[in-house]
């Protein structure tokens, strides 16, 4: 089983700096699919980013790319997400969450294990 738990959440002004972090426990392989997704208040959930526990390429959503990096240093069993330029429309609960499979999939329905989430406020 893998227990995910995130951090680095906070309140930022539009055009500020955020990373989040995602420490992992438990048994986890390279063929593990690890991601982003954020859920703001009354709208559905939404993928982010995703990258493999091995380091492979990553994906990005459309409205963070350029902005967002997804990385992992598997020395710390640790997940980041490196946000710039963040805007109002970030404003969200952050979650990391884990699937294993050879296929990347983007839909919050196809992963098995999640964090608790960490808030991100930006103000205008």
């Amino acid at each position: 089983q893998v227990q995910l738990v995130e951090s680095g959440g906070g309140s930022v002004q539009a055009g500020g700096s955020l990373r989040l972090s995602c420490a992992a426990s438990g048994r986890t392989f390279s063929n593990y699919y690890m991601g982003w997704f954020r859920q703001a208040p009354g709208k559905e959930r939404e993928f982010v980013a995703v990258i493999t526990w091995g380091g492979g390429s990553p994906y990005y959503a459309d409205s963070v790319k350029g902005r967002f990096i997804i990385s992992r240093d598997n020395a710390k069993n640790t997940l980041y997400l490196q946000m710039t330029n963040l805007q109002p429309e970030d404003t969200a609960v952050y979650y990391c969450a884990a699937r294993r499979g050879t296929i990347v999939v983007f839909s919050k329905d196809s992963y098995n294990y999640w964090g608790q989430g960490t808030q991100v406020t930006v103000s205008s």
